[in-house]
């Protein structure tokens, strides 16, 4: 395709977006309904995700023009997305590319506008880093599925309506070809949700008890057996997400709060080999800021591909390190004012500073597990993107029920 048929294209996608944003806030102000209503007709006129296909939250277009729908959404007046529903950005492209039209005709609607809330139902205690690993049994039952199994660092999984659910249905084929991924009803019968207690004082994972509980076939999203394709859209949206969520230069994230640190010093503690570090980490913060915009540019559809792993591994180390920056700038200030009183969140808190640098400074250390592990990260990048060879999989080919478990 020739340079001028491509900027056509481009103006094209642009003009029929801006277009939609036009009449949206035109017939529904956002100043003028709730903000579940406003999503709703946002919904309705394609404007949830561009990308999206027609009649299913989109218009078809180019993935980045999203950011300017959020722009003049906001400046019109709506509310900021809310924490709570942050899985929708990895349920969404899930079953958009892999459901059928009944299931992005049921989820998807009420999934954007925060009226059914999604957790995600991935780790176990014995595949974690070894996803492939899982041993949560699905075993078909007429037109029912009956799942039997625990799932582990359940983020709002309390708050869950739905979960994304992938379950071992065939044994006895290769770990990564037996699974299947199912939408849970997390409030059926057979469902257990119980608190894991974190550093910070909350309860913000979980673990998933499932006891016999009874998953209808049309919940499966995907074919029976290709549960490791469909997981994997999941993985790639999570890490983007997570991995876009900070480096906003100086404005937002763990570098806004260390800067504002910083003014409040006595000029005596702005010592040189402060400073140094200070714009060290502010030139990181702008260098994965600038990455992440490159990377929305870049993207050709509504699945990233590996520049996702890159910052979510970058993000990870920074979010502690500057945290970690901030509370040695605080000096002994930085040991107290924090409540460590147990409670169950009502919103996420992946790099945010809504309850101080201190929590952050705490619930930063997830970073590195959540979304894949840096050792995992590691892996992707260096197979995927530096064509390194990867490491022995001695398991890959063996029916899972052969593969030694510890």
């Amino acid at each position: 395709m020739l340079r001028g048929e491509t900027d056509e294209m481009s103006d094209t996608d642009l003009d029929r977006v801006s277009a939609a944003i036009d009449t949206l806030l035109a017939e529904h102000p956002p100043t003028g309904c709730s903000d579940r209503e406003f999503r709703g007709h946002r919904y309705d006129a394609g404007l949830a995700w561009v990308h999206f296909p027609q009649g299913f939250g989109g218009l078809g277009a180019r993935p980045e023009l999203n950011r300017l729908v959020e722009e003049r959404c906001r400046k019109a007046g709506s509310a900021a997305g809310d924490p709570s529903t942050f899985f929708m950005a990895l349920a969404g492209p899930t079953i958009v590319t892999h459901g059928s039209d009944e299931q992005k005709n049921r989820f998807l609607r009420p999934m954007f506008t925060g009226e059914e809330r999604w957790c995600q139902l991935f780790s176990e205690p014995g595949a974690g880093s070894d996803f492939a690993g899982l041993g949560t049994r699905a075993v078909k039952d007429g037109d029912e599925w009956v799942v039997n199994g625990q799932k582990v660092w359940n983020t709002l999984a309390h708050l869950g309506d739905w979960g994304m659910l992938v379950a071992r249905t065939d044994p006895e084929a290769p770990k990564h070809k037996g699974m299947t991924y199912f939408a849970l009803d997390m409030k059926m019968a057979g469902v257990e949700v119980r608190p894991l207690r974190q550093i910070t004082g909350e309860a913000e994972f979980n673990e998933v008890y499932m006891t016999d509980a009874r998953v209808p076939d049309d919940c499966r999203i995907g074919a029976i057996g290709e549960g490791w394709r469909a997981a994997l859209t999941t993985l790639m949206n999570e890490r983007t997400a997570i991995g876009g969520g900070s480096g906003g230069g100086r404005r937002t994230g763990p570098i806004a709060e260390a800067l504002r640190i910083w003014e409040t010093l006595p000029a005596d503690e702005k010592t040189g080999a402060r400073r140094e570090r200070l714009m060290q980490l502010f030139t990181q913060s702008e260098a994965f800021r600038l990455t992440n915009v490159r990377a929305g540019q870049n993207a050709k559809s509504g699945n990233p591909g590996p520049e996702g792993s890159i910052a979510k591994l970058a993000l990870s180390n920074f979010n502690k390190v500057c945290t970690e920056f901030c509370i040695d700038l605080l000096g002994a200030n930085g040991l107290i004012d924090y409540d460590f009183t147990f409670r169950r969140p009502e919103a996420l808190s992946v790099d945010g500073m809504d309850h101080g640098v201190r929590h952050s400074f705490l619930r930063a250390r997830a970073n590195s597990i959540e979304g894949g592990t840096t050792e995992i990260m590691k892996n992707i990048l260096g197979e995927q993107m530096l064509g390194l060879p990867g490491e022995p999989r001695v398991d890959k080919e063996l029916p899972w029920s052969k593969v030694p478990r510890s």
